[in-house]
């Protein structure tokens, strides 16, 4: 990245990072992957029950990956020969969960996480549920005010995975959200999550480098 660029993105991490303890987020700051994956592991202890959220960036990062090496019990709704029955019911035991993995469809420079969700069991536990979350995201997902992330979330995330879920919505034929009433919309819960009761339940990380949608 050219110098100036990169001097504009590490002030816009610094102010969110801040932001975020103030809403009382743990914040970390990840320059590659590698370190990125290094502070997910030491988040962890032998035996957790983990699961995951659905998120590129966790595949883009290797966490998937890596999480089916560690000594953890593994929720992985990405198991090949999965039902949906059994990945209902990993999405019900996620509840009690030592730890829930995710990513976040936006982080604003106010210290917010905004997410949209169509199931709605990944925002529902990182608002409640497993004892930690851990959400690791590209600082391309920092915009700096909510009016930002939702534009976002309309015009980049959902367009970006329905194209990826191979749905028929309209957003993947005209690129952004037009509120459809598809009944393969993926759009139907809108999350933000702002100053935390729980003070470090929700672990940040932010990378460095371009991840996810």
């Amino acid at each position: 990245m050219d110098q100036h660029l990169e001097h504009i993105t590490q002030i816009k991490i610094k102010k969110t990072m801040e932001n975020l303890e103030k809403n009382q987020m743990k914040a970390y700051y990840a320059k590659s992957i590698t370190q990125a994956q290094m502070m997910v592991q030491s988040l962890l202890e032998d035996g957790d029950t983990v699961s995951v959220g659905g998120s590129m960036t966790l595949f883009e990062t290797g966490i998937i990956n890596m999480l089916r090496d560690l000594d953890v019990h593994f929720l992985d709704r990405y198991k090949e020969g999965n039902t949906p029955e059994i990945i209902g019911q990993i999405y019900r035991d996620t509840f009690s969960a030592d730890a829930l993995i995710c990513s976040s469809n936006a982080i604003t420079m106010e210290g917010d996480l905004y997410n949209i969700d169509g199931n709605g069991n990944r925002v529902a536990a990182m608002i409640f549920g497993p004892k930690k979350v851990i959400v690791l995201a590209g600082a391309n997902k920092i915009v700096p005010t909510m009016k930002e992330a939702e534009i976002r979330l309309r015009q980049i995330a959902a367009p970006a995975n329905a194209t990826r879920l191979n749905l028929n919505t309209p957003c993947v034929h005209t690129g952004e959200c037009s509120d459809c009433k598809s009944p393969e919309r993926i759009c139907s819960s809108f999350v933000k999550l702002s100053y935390q009761r729980n003070k470090d339940r929700i672990h940040v990380i932010i990378l460095d480098e371009r991840a996810g949608y």
